[in-house]
């Protein structure tokens, strides 16, 4: 009876450890599934600076030019305060994703751009749950529609 005892212990502490590691490995994979969307949402932002600063050199509008100055020259300590609060909360994020340059060809196409940028905040800001980063979040979506605002009705 005893040695059943100590072989149903043995057995019962085996499962426990086996159920800890699965659940540890899916936290990690949640997690890494996190940092993915945090990281594919960071990328793009700072993409953003270089893609509007073309936009501003091509376009041939004066008030365009002075609106999409005002995003590329506000979203660079947005986006750096963002990811340096993360990395202190997280760790430090590798491998930025890349992301091709596109001309300008109308004002339609970078209201689009932007309509697009703020979507995929939507989508990935949920990576993130504390509500400090959220607001950084906020700050930049702020910076993103007022641009939008700029472009659609200050010509």
């Amino acid at each position: 009876m005893e040695k059943k005892l100590m072989q149903f212990k043995k057995k019962d502490i085996f499962l426990r450890e086996q159920e800890e590691e699965e659940e540890n490995t899916q936290s990690e994979n949640n997690e890494s599934k996190s940092s993915s969307g945090f990281k594919d949402m960071v990328s793009i932002l700072l993409h953003s600076q270089t893609q509007v600063h073309i936009f501003h050199l091509q376009t041939k509008s004066y008030s365009e030019h002075k609106a999409l100055q005002k995003y590329y020259e506000g979203i660079d300590g947005l986006v750096d305060g963002l990811i340096e609060s993360y990395q202190g909360k997280y760790d430090v994020i590798t491998q930025y994703n890349s992301v091709k340059n596109e001309d300008y060809k109308s004002n339609e196409q970078v209201i689009k751009y932007f309509k697009v940028l703020d979507t995929m905040i939507e989508k990935n800001r949920k990576s993130v749950k504390e509500s400090f980063i959220q607001n950084q979040i906020d700050t930049v979506q702020e910076l993103i529609n007022s641009t939008v605002y700029k472009l659609r009705f200050l010509k």
